[in-house]
């Protein structure tokens, strides 16, 4: 039977509802020309787990990586169903959240971005699957 832990945020950058299985990145992505916003693979070389999936994971990276095209990519690929379902951060990064926060107003879609302490961050790479609800994040582990 799943274990099942609540966590406050430390910061919400982008408020929303999400559940997704995990994908934790060992190293962070560029959402713009590291990442195909259209299947929602990373196509970064030499990236850790280039070729995966983004599509509908709760994605746990340290910080953001790129620069101002980082919105456009993360917008497109919430806009066509293939971004993540929630991204998780140690540090604010305003790019991404820009992008979460403009696919939420133009289409109406939700892509919560949250920073977690280090120690929530920790559990939460462990987890199986993330459901972030109103404004708590529930960590669901194998038992």
């Amino acid at each position: 039977m799943p274990h099942l832990s609540p966590i406050t945020p430390h910061l919400i950058l982008c408020p929303g509802e999400a559940q997704g299985q995990v994908l934790a990145l060992s190293e962070p992505v560029s959402f713009w020309g590291g990442f195909d916003p259209n299947t929602g693979a990373i196509l970064e070389n030499g990236h850790p787990q280039q070729g995966l999936s983004l599509k509908g994971k709760f994605v746990l990276m340290e910080r953001g990586k790129g620069s101002s095209g980082t919105p456009a990519g993360v917008t497109e690929s919430i806009r066509i169903g293939s971004g993540p379902a929630g991204i998780i951060l140690l540090e604010p990064d305003a790019n991404i959240a820009t992008g979460a926060l403009v696919a939420r107003q133009l289409y109406g879609l939700s892509c919560p971005v949250l920073v977690l302490t280090a120690a929530h961050f920790a559990a939460a790479s462990r987890a199986t699957t993330l459901i972030f609800r109103e404004d708590r994040l529930v960590v669901e582990e194998a038992g």
